[in-house]
C-alpha cells in the first residue's frame, strides 16, 4: 500500500496536497483497493464552497458507491476532467494512479488551519494497518 509522505490524509480515506493557498484532492490507495474497479465518478460541486467533512462528490465502484468528503474548506475549482464521461472517460486512473493522474478536485482553501487537524503518512498508514 502507497502512502506518500509529502501528503495529508482523513480517516475517510481522501488525501490532499497543499501548493500554497489551492490543494488537490483525492483518493488513498487504500480506498481505491478496498472499493475494487472504479467505474463512474460524480462530482457536482465545481464552483461551490463546501465546508470540511461535507460530501463534495461520490465515487461508484461496481459492487457499491462511496461518498467523497473535503479534507478542508474551500472552493472546487475543478474537476478531473480525465475521469468522466466529457473527458477521457477513465475513471479506473483512481485505480491505478491514485496520487498522480487520478486527482479528483483542484479546491482553493479557505481555512488552511483545518490542515493542522489531518493525519500525517504514519498515522494514515497506523490507521489502516
Amino acid at each position: 500500500m502507497l502512502v506518500p509522505e509529502n501528503l495529508k490524509y482523513t480517516k475517510e480515506h481522501e488525501w490532499i496536497k497543499v501548493d500554497g493557498e489551492f490543494a488537490t484532492i483525492g483518493i488513498t490507495d487504500f480506498a481505491q483497493s478496498e472499493l475494487g474497479d472504479i467505474v463512474y465518478v460524480e462530482v457536482d460541486t465545481v464552483g461551490k464552497i463546501i465546508g470540511k467533512d461535507e460530501i463534495f462528490g461520490t465515487v461508484e465502484a461496481v459492487k457499491t458507491t462511496s461518498d467523497l468528503f473535503m479534507p478542508v474548506s474551500g472552493e472546487v475549482l475543478e474537476f478531473n476532467s480525465e475521469l468522466s464521461e466529457d473527458g477521457g472517460d477513465d475513471p479506473g486512473l483512481i485505480n491505478s494512479d491514485p496520487y498522480g493522474s487520478g486527482w479528483i478536485v483542484k479546491i482553493r482553501m479557505t481555512d488552511e488551519f483545518e490542515l493542522g487537524d489531518l493525519l500525517d503518512s504514519k498515522d494514515y498508514e497506523a490507521l489502516v494497518g
